[in-house]
């Protein structure tokens, strides 16, 4: 049966204090919140529509820019996430296959983790199906309301709750999945009779009650996958929670983690197996390293990296949008940004790759082929390619490409000054 995904992202994110950057673009590690939902869904869904409101313009352009597969809608008004999900209903006017609905600020949910909650949808014959799961401190979630057979009821919000039903432990996840033919009517019957005059999505499940439909709940074991970010920090928490899952990935897979609590790599990094990763190293964005390598300590990745295999990238080297072959060192105290590094490459300590124009605000390549070494305290001006065998000494400033074998050279003359400094004293 095809899916199609609906992601929540109009919210304005009152106590994230930002006045530039809607919620859904704040960033874990290189990566926006709404990029972690949409990236978690592609490979398993159709089609995917993003709901827009607060900074409309910016979140429709980091869709239009990232994903091919997904469309924005409009909503605006904002009233209500049930008023969200109605705004893709004239898209959908046809469609008879299954719609999930996530939400945009809840980055940890796993692709897996949603794999399992359609097939549970599936198996379960439902109609609607919500997600659901324990919390010792509920506070601000809305509860799951059981009928006196443990089936599912409703769901009430907190600012909507009795004392009795505020003690109540099991909370709306925020992911449901509907077969969109039999629950698409409930849109246009929704009510705002609730506290904040909205219309609320949860609604939709005493809808379905009132339908006769099948509802059910499926019970989230791993509560920290819905963890929502509301505030920086949130933020701040869902960055370690999600840091330390990917930690314990790497080194179940055989990746040394020397220092995990000083050392942090995006979920979308690929690490082969024997390489070291040294303290104080921040990997972020989507990277790929091979085996046996040491990367650090104090490295950082910005994403856009590619690392063979038995490379070293040492103390305070930054890495970008750069392709470093096997057996290459890249040692300490060097920018490599737009490169491409060969095999068996030495890059002396304080290297930079000048890849930047701030005049015309381009950026350009720097090709090192195999076997080349560059001198400590070295900039090399891009474009420029730096032929198979050559050397580049000490101090020097590339500006031209250089042959196979050559050995460039821009320093001065070195000049002695005899007995300068006793002059000096006098």
């Amino acid at each position: 049966m095809d899916i199609k995904a609906v992601i929540l992202a109009a919210g304005k994110g009152t106590r994230m204090k930002s006045e530039t950057t809607p919620k859904v673009l704040h960033e874990i590690m290189g990566k926006t919140l709404l990029g972690y939902v949409l990236d978690n869904v592609k490979n398993f869904v159709s089609e995917e529509f993003v709901i827009v409101g607060h900074h409309a313009q910016e979140v429709e352009d980091f869709v239009k820019n990232n994903y091919d597969n997904a469309k924005t809608v409009l909503q605006s008004p904002q009233l209500g996430t049930g008023h969200a999900v109605s705004m893709v209903c004239p898209s959908l006017e046809n469609y008879d296959g299954l719609v999930l609905i996530l939400c945009g600020d809840t980055p940890l949910v796993r692709e897996e983790t949603l794999k399992a909650f359609v097939e549970f949808h599936k198996s379960h014959n439902s109609d609607l199906t919500v997600m659901s799961t324990i919390f010792d401190n509920p506070t601000n979630y809305g509860r799951i309301i059981r009928e006196a057979d443990n089936s599912l009821k409703c769901i009430v919000e907190e600012k909507d709750a009795t004392p009795e039903q505020k003690a109540v432990k099991e909370v709306n996840a925020g992911i449901y999945c509907l077969n969109w033919a039999k629950i698409k009517s409930a849109f246009g019957q929704l009510k705002s009779n609730n506290a904040q005059g909205e219309y609320y999505l949860t609604d939709i499940i005493s809808w379905g009650k009132e339908q006769k439909l099948n509802v059910n709940a499926y019970i989230l074991e791993d509560s920290d996958e819905i963890y929502g970010i509301n505030s920086r920090l949130n933020l701040a928490e869902a960055t370690k929670m999600m840091n330390r899952r990917n930690l314990e990935k790497y080194m179940i897979n055989g990746v040394t983690i020397v220092d995990p609590d000083s050392t942090w790599i995006s979920e979308d990094t690929e690490i082969g197996q024997d390489t070291i990763i040294y303290p104080a190293t921040y990997i972020e964005g989507k990277n790929k390293i091979g085996k046996n390598c040491k990367i650090g300590p104090c490295a950082h990745l910005r994403g856009g990296v590619e690392i063979v295999d038995n490379v070293k990238v040492g103390n305070f080297v930054e890495v970008k949008k750069a392709k470093i072959s096997s057996n290459t060192n890249v040692g300490h105290l060097s920018y490599i940004g737009d490169a491409e590094l060969g095999e068996h490459v030495n890059i002396g300590a304080g290297t930079i790759t000048a890849n930047y124009d701030p005049l015309s605000k381009t950026k350009s390549k720097t090709i090192l082929k195999d076997n080349v070494k560059i001198g400590s305290n070295s900039v090399l001006v891009a474009p420029v390619t730096v032929e198979e065998g050559a050397n580049v000494g000490a101090g020097g400033i590339i500006t031209k490409d250089i042959p196979s074998w050559a050995l460039a050279i821009t320093r001065s003359p070195l000049k002695i000054l005899e007995n300068w400094v006793k002059k000096k004293i006098r």
